[in-house]
């Protein structure tokens, strides 16, 4: 007979699933005992770190991130880091471990109570197996949901006592048969509509978002921004960088105000959006989203972003296969093609350095290959400063919640260890999951991590101004040595003490076989 165990393993691998991430307790241990030589686990001291690494695994290497944790405390410590897997539709797989079948009717100590509920709102599906021998059963609907767009995570709670009972051969003789559905494609005649849009406008543009960072959609921004002669710009708090910051075309990043955004966009006629909420805003304001005499395009992969846009023609397809067929289809134009812009100047005078100069230091030293998990409060300045010449090579937490980027930057070492990993981290993002170092370091993967210490919550003393609010001493955090909180893990670290030592330590690390960190003073 096959078990569960046997079973739920045969379907990881159907599904592509290659390793898995956890932080585990005693109900996980049965599910332990039975982990294959071929699907690698690897250990987070805390969940939060345990859901950055998953999930920016399952970015950069294209499959399904598995995370392993412990009933509803495990759950509750990952869920901080579980609303940037959520906003950024990765497709992962909670699976937390219950109490003993016997048990849960008394509530023991460690039941998870309720645990279809517990991560609701930011979980696609959730699901807990009646009987033992469906568990490999919804496993294999979890992927399939995780996985069909829009893609995001699932939750499923297996009781402990669970994995050595008998599966149903039957249905696992199927479900080891059965393939995922393919992203629903936009319908012809609305990109027919778009040519036209496009061949009639006098000043057309384009807004790119996370879900035409892929290769495909990266290539035909460029080739429909060349052919329109479109200025392009990245939607608001955009958790990817999916066209060319070099490129002539590229005018930056959209303003996360609604009233600055609608000026910034004032004027073009046409706008053809792709892969992006409209929007992410952020900052306060009660001005009107659009200026009249503009009109949008958009397509998203997500029928509730569809939903929810307050203005915009928006259709359901996958968004870097329609910017492909529409780059094919539209033609040359004889417009003038936008105005190139340039990165103001900044000062590169120290001890303590700006944002801007940090940036360029490191734009110096990093190769295109690069992949950057970012995590601080000059981020929206970095598409403006750093040479991006590819698809997938920035990750940024899509809903802006703390603790992702340096558990981030191991998970995208393990997901695609053939390109480099840069960290961009600032000192308090640091303080939420360092010891995720701790497991760069077990599992040796070479991050170059770049802390920025300005020694406090700049993104918050930013916004004390915006809504006029006094500054108090809880924006402060100095004090924190995080040269020695580095070497306290194992992970070689040193304090910059100058722009060019910025630069060598990110161009040698690109050859580096273990991670690294500098300090840099910000000011």
């Amino acid at each position: 007979m096959v078990t569960v165990s046997d079973a739920f393993y045969g379907i990881l691998r159907q599904h592509g699933v290659s390793a898995v991430f956890g932080n585990p307790g005693s109900n996980e241990l049965s599910f332990l005992t039975g982990l294959p030589d071929d699907i690698p686990y690897y250990l987070a001291l805390q969940e939060g770190a345990a859901i950055g690494m998953a999930d920016a695994y399952a970015q950069a290497s294209g499959t399904t991130g598995f995370v392993n944790l412990h009933a509803a405390s495990g759950t509750g410590n990952a869920m901080g880091g579980l609303t940037n897997t959520a906003a950024c539709h990765t497709p992962v797989v909670v699976m937390a471990g219950q109490q003993a079948r016997r048990y849960v009717p008394l509530d023991a100590m460690l039941t998870n109570t309720d645990a279809t509920k517990l991560c609701d709102p930011l979980v696609k599906w959730s699901g807990e197996p009646l009987r033992p021998e469906d568990g490999p059963v919804l496993l294999s609907r979890a992927l399939m949901i995780a996985n069909s767009a829009p893609r995001g995570p699932v939750y499923l709670s297996v009781p402990l006592d669970d994995w050595d009972k008998d599966a149903d051969e039957a249905a696992v003789r199927h479900l080891l048969r059965r393939k995922v559905s393919l992203p629903p494609v936009v319908r012809q005649a609305a990109l027919d509509e778009w040519v036209d849009a496009l061949r009639g406008a006098g000043n057309p543009a384009m807004v790119l978002g996370p879900g035409a960072d892929t290769e495909e959609g990266f290539a035909a921004a460029v080739t429909l921004a060349e052919r329109a002669r479109l200025p392009v710009y990245i939607a608001p708090s955009p958790p990817r960088s999916p066209f060319p910051t070099r490129h002539p075309c590229y005018q930056g990043q959209l303003p996360s105000a609604v009233g600055d955004l609608a000026e910034v966009l004032a004027g073009h006629d046409v706008i053809v959006s792709f892969g992006a909420p409209i929007f992410r805003y952020h900052a306060p304001s009660s001005a009107d989203f659009l200026k009249p005499g503009g009109r949008l395009y958009g397509v998203t992969d997500d029928p509730d972003e569809a939903a929810r846009a307050p203005f915009g023609d928006l259709v359901v397809g996958d968004p870097a296969e329609a910017l492909a067929r529409l780059a094919a289809a539209v033609g040359e134009t004889d417009r003038p093609r936008p105005a190139a812009r340039r990165p103001a100047e900044v000062s590169t005078s120290g001890p303590r350095f700006e944002a801007g100069a940090i940036l360029d230091a490191v734009d110096r030293g990093k190769s295109d290959d690069t992949m950057i998990a970012l995590e601080w409060t000059s981020a929206d300045m970095i598409r403006d400063r750093l040479t991006i010449a590819r698809s997938r090579s920035v990750f940024y937490p899509a809903s802006g919640g703390l603790g992702w980027g340096l558990p981030a930057a191991v998970g995208l070492g393990l997901g695609c260890p053939d390109r480099p990993v840069l960290a961009l981290i600032g000192d308090g993002a640091m303080e939420y999951t360092t010891s995720a170092l701790w497991s760069a370091v077990r599992y040796r993967v070479p991050v170059t991590f770049v802390v920025c210490n300005n020694t406090k919550y700049r993104a918050l003393q930013e916004f004390s101004h915006l809504l006029h609010v006094p500054e108090g001493p809880y924006l402060d955090i100095d004090g924190i040595d995080v040269v020695r909180i580095a070497q306290g893990y194992g992970v070689a670290a040193h304090r910059a003490e100058s722009l060019d030592d910025v630069t060598e330590f990110v161009e040698t690390g690109r050859h580096e076989q273990m991670p690294r960190l500098i300090e840099v003073p910000q000011k």
